[in-house]
């Protein structure tokens, strides 16, 4: 009985930690965020909220990986700002939706995250080519795999 009861409590030491690297970042950046549903043209994702300044500045960095059905949207506290994205300690590709009064208005595609020497004054920055309000960090090749465009009607839920 003892040794089943080892096993059962090993498994479980595992659930509750094994999905952490070393540096304590989770394997799946998402799990266990509340999530959002939200429609990018006719496309289903569910979406972690970046809804204040340290979730935004963090994003997606060092993150392994992203569910293909999942992203993280960046709530600002007001409509038509202009910010900057880099890919700082990025570790997965990217697209970057910018959106715009429900509406895809640019798209940066297939972003690589840097080398892992690259400094932080060397990184590239991002910008939307107009003020936006809100900004879409899923996976390198959703929007052409999903036929996403500028216009593209991006329907969120109420209250975001």
């Amino acid at each position: 009985m003892i040794p089943l009861l080892a096993t059962a409590l090993f498994i479980v030491v595992l659930g509750v930690f094994g999905g952490k690297l070393g540096n304590g970042h989770i394997l799946n950046p998402l799990a266990g965020e509340p999530k959002e549903d939200i429609l990018v043209g006719t496309v289903p994702l569910k979406v972690t909220l970046a809804n204040d300044e340290q979730e935004r500045k963090e994003g997606l960095s060092g993150k392994s990986s992203l569910p293909e059905d999942e992203g993280l949207l960046f709530v600002f506290n007001q409509k038509d700002v202009f910010p900057s994205f880099w890919m700082k300690e990025m570790l997965i590709p990217i697209d970057i939706v910018w959106i715009n009064d429900g509406k895809v208005a640019n798209i940066d595609k297939n972003l690589q995250p840097p080398a892992k020497e690259t400094s932080a004054s060397s990184l590239k920055l991002y910008y939307p080519n107009k003020p936006i309000d809100y900004v879409l960090e899923v996976n390198a090749g959703f929007a052409d795999k999903n036929g996403v465009e500028i216009g593209t009607e991006v329907t969120l839920p109420d209250g975001i």
